[in-house]
C-alpha cells in the first residue's frame, strides 16, 4: 500500500523531469497523507486533484476516502477503477514515501527514495466527479508486490514508472505494472513523528537519528 509519501521538489524541477511548461505552484510537503491535494501529470499538464479516487458513477464523493490505493493485479477489472485506467492515467511526482513494519514497541516507520535521481512517478489513475456542488476531480495510486528490497519493510509498494515508460504508461500501455528493480530505491528508519498526518516538517525524512 501507500498511505503516506513526501513531495518537496520545486515546480521547475517537476516541470524538467517531465517535459512541461509550467507546473502549479505549491508548497513542499514531507507526510502527504489522503484526502490531500496532491499533484498528478496527466500527457502534457500538471493539475492538483484531492488523493483518494472517487469514480463517476459515486452517489457521494465519501467513498473516495478509501480509494486512495488501486492494486496492480485488479485495477483493469474493478469497477471502481477499470475506466480510470483505460482512459484516465496520470503519473504522480513523489520524493519519496513512507511505510510502516511492526516492530518491538509498535509501527515503525521507514522512508523510501529513489537511490537515483530526485523523483519518483508512481502509476496513478484519476477521476472527474460531478456533484451538485460542482466538479471533484481525484487520483489513486497504483501498488504492487514488494520488490525483495523493500520486502524487508512490506510486502507491497507503489508502481514506480520509469522516466523511459513515462509516454508509454500514460497512452494506455500495457506490461508496466511490476515492482521496480531493488537496486532503484533507498530505505531508511525516520521518527515515529511521521505517524501523525499532521506533523509535515523536513526532518520527517532524515535517517532516525540523524
Amino acid at each position: 500500500m501507500c498511505g503516506r509519501y513526501a513531495l518537496h521538489a520545486s515546480p521547475e524541477v517537476i516541470a524538467l523531469a517531465f517535459g512541461l511548461a509550467r507546473v502549479p505552484a505549491f508548497a513542499p510537503r514531507y507526510n502527504i497523507a489522503p484526502a490531500s491535494q496532491v499533484l498528478v501529470i496527466r500527457n502534457d499538464e500538471a493539475a492538483m486533484v484531492r488523493w483518494g479516487l472517487v469514480p463517476r458513477w459515486a452517489k457521494d464523493p465519501s467513498v473516495g476516502a478509501r480509494m486512495n490505493n488501486a492494486r496492480a493485479e485488479t485495477v483493469a477489472e474493478k469497477p471502481l477503477f477499470r475506466d480510470a485506467y483505460r482512459k484516465r492515467r496520470c503519473l504522480i511526482p513523489g520524493s519519496g514515501f513512507y511505510e510502516w513494519k511492526t516492530e518491538a514497541g509498535g509501527k515503525q516507520p521507514y522512508y523510501v527514495l529513489p537511490s537515483a535521481g530526485a523523483l519518483f512517478a508512481f502509476a496513478g489513475l484519476w477521476e472527474n466527479w460531478a456533484g451538485p456542488e460542482g466538479a471533484l476531480q481525484t487520483c489513486a495510486i497504483i501498488t504492487t508486490e514488494a520488490n525483495g528490497n523493500m520486502r524487508r519493510v512490506h510486502d507491497r509498494m507503489p508502481v514506480i514508472v520509469a522516466p523511459e515508460d513515462y509516454r508509454k504508461w500514460l497512452a494506455g500501455g500495457e506490461g508496466l505494472l511490476r515492482p521496480c528493480p531493488e537496486n532503484a530505491i533507498e530505505i531508511r528508519r525516520v521518527s515515529r513523528a511521521v505517524n501523525r498526518a499532521r506533523n509535515d516538517l523536513p526532518g520527517l525524512i532524515a535517517p532516525e537519528g540523524g
